[in-house]
């Protein structure tokens, strides 16, 4: 699993880490590693035209020490120092003694339009509000230029906590990362301007505390998450999951929702609503209803508001079911939410950006701008688990503590009509197969995001799609 820490923990786990070591072996550490991934990127180092942004601090060290590491190996580096008399002192000798210059921001332009490969040590992780003007027109001509650009620990500009950006900031290629990944660099908007991520182990692990900002799943643990029949196990003790979905107008949804919740791994599925004969025609297995939620029989969990349009009967009447229930689409507008806070039974709200809007009361730009802030207002307003949907998914739990999980296995092809019916379906079988709202609900996201990237294979995808490529993307986690 991997793991996002605040700075404020990453600073402290620092200090304690220096405080057993030599001075400066953690600075050395970092510039070693980070000299290394540009030797990686530029191929060749001899020859390569190298120009360092340096800022006050110690980003500004580590990427004094690496060009200097550069240069050594014979590429001409060239640091362009934003505050001449604060650059780091030890950083700037080693740079110098290696062959390499300096130039004030004023002369820099020719050099960066010259560069083979930018390397952006402006603002550490300490920054929150944008660059500063002088900064920003340097990253507007490194922008403009075609130089690789690689960000030291977090590309300058953003907010290493939050993931949001206020202002300019830097856009890399690579962002070389330092003992922990920041939570800027898994949350949009900031993680576009991240490029890939490489960490660099600097033996911080050593003194992190248990408790992340984030965690995001990787394959062996959503392979340890996923239910697996055994010899005793039939369609009811699987799990079965009910879907009260679909509408005259959008009966469609409900086949989408049918589709996904068939491969989530539950033994059976009941479908409510009135577009049963298109549910069946399509899936044959599935058990219909048209007598409401509380007659279709037993489930272990319900999917409520796909194409729901605006029957709120149906939701109120799933929303008083004693099991978990996943609330999605129309649903959200149409559940009461002192209902909602009311449930016993876990509840899974699975919002894009607008719907998430709605809910808070606010613009869909402030959740976009601001998604992690928004994930966790939301689950602790309503006491529920909430999914926010997005190129990065987020999931907090209930309450809105705790590490919020984040899923980045999509594609922007799974931005498609009725791709998050599939992933309601999928995630409310999970549910009904036994797993927590936020297991469930980061499985579900995952599985989803492989299955989108599988069907598309970077050509347009329809949500049906999608749904038949989740049994390769089950599959694939286990391998």
């Amino acid at each position: 699993m991997r793991t996002a820490y605040r700075v404020e923990t990453v600073r402290r786990a620092e200090r304690e880490l220096m405080a057993r070591l030599p001075e400066g072996a953690l600075m050395q550490r970092a510039a070693a590693g980070l000299a290394a991934a540009c030797a990686d990127l530029l191929g060749r180092v001899y020859g390569r035209r190298v120009a360092l942004l340096v800022g006050s601090g110690d980003n500004g060290g580590d990427a004094l020490y690496a060009g200097a590491r550069l240069a050594r190996r014979g590429a001409g580096v060239t640091a362009v120092l934003l505050a001449p008399g604060r650059a780091h002192a030890g950083g700037l000798a080693a740079l110098r003694r290696a062959g390499g210059r300096t130039v004030a921001p004023e002369g820099a332009e020719g050099v960066l339009r010259g560069a083979d490969l930018v390397l952006d040590g402006i603002v550490g992780i300490g920054g929150k509000s944008g660059l500063r003007p002088d900064a920003a027109a340097l990253a507007a001509v490194v922008a403009d230029a075609r130089a690789a650009v690689v960000a030291v620990d977090l590309p300058s500009g953003v907010d290493a906590d939050t993931g949001e950006v206020h202002g300019s900031a830097v856009r890399a290629d690579l962002t070389v990362t330092f003992g922990t990944h920041k939570p800027g660099l898994l949350v949009d908007p900031a993680r576009e301007y991240a490029g890939s991520v490489r960490l660099v182990d600097i033996g911080l692990g050593e003194v992190l505390p248990a408790g992340p900002e984030l965690t995001a799943l990787q394959h062996a643990d959503v392979a340890a998450l996923l239910p697996v029949p055994g010899g005793a196990s039939d369609k009811y003790r699987r799990g079965v999951v009910g879907i009260a979905a679909g509408s005259a107008r959008y009966p469609g949804a409900a086949v989408l929702a049918v589709a996904g919740a068939l491969r989530g791994g539950a033994g059976a599925v009941r479908y409510v609503g009135p577009a049963g004969d298109a549910v069946i025609a399509r899936f044959p297995g599935t058990l219909v209803s048209d007598r409401g939620p509380r007659q279709a029989g037993r489930v272990q969990a319900w999917v409520v508001g796909p194409g729901a349009g605006d029957d709120a009967k149906t939701v109120a009447e799933v929303l008083t079911a004693d099991v978990p229930v996943l609330i999605d689409a129309d649903g959200l507008r149409l559940a009461d939410a002192d209902a909602v806070r009311a449930r016993k039974a876990p509840t899974l709200m699975t919002p894009h950006a607008g719907e998430a809007a709605a809910l808070l009361g606010v613009a869909r730009e402030e959740v976009e701008g601001a998604r992690l802030r928004c994930v966790r207002e939301l689950a602790a307003r309503y006491r529920a688990t909430v999914l926010l949907k997005g190129s990065t998914t987020l999931v907090a739990d209930a309450g809105g503590e705790g590490a919020v999980r984040v899923n980045a296995t999509g594609t922007a092809w799974l931005a498609t009509a009725g791709s998050g019916d599939v992933l309601s379906g999928l995630a409310g079988s999970l549910l009904a197969a036994g797993l927590d709202a936020l297991d469930a609900g980061s499985a579900g996201a995952y599985l989803h995001g492989l299955a989108g990237r599988f069907a598309a294979d970077g050509a347009p995808v329809g949500a049906h799609e999608v749904a038949g490529a989740i049994q390769q993307a089950w599959r694939s986690v286990g391998e």
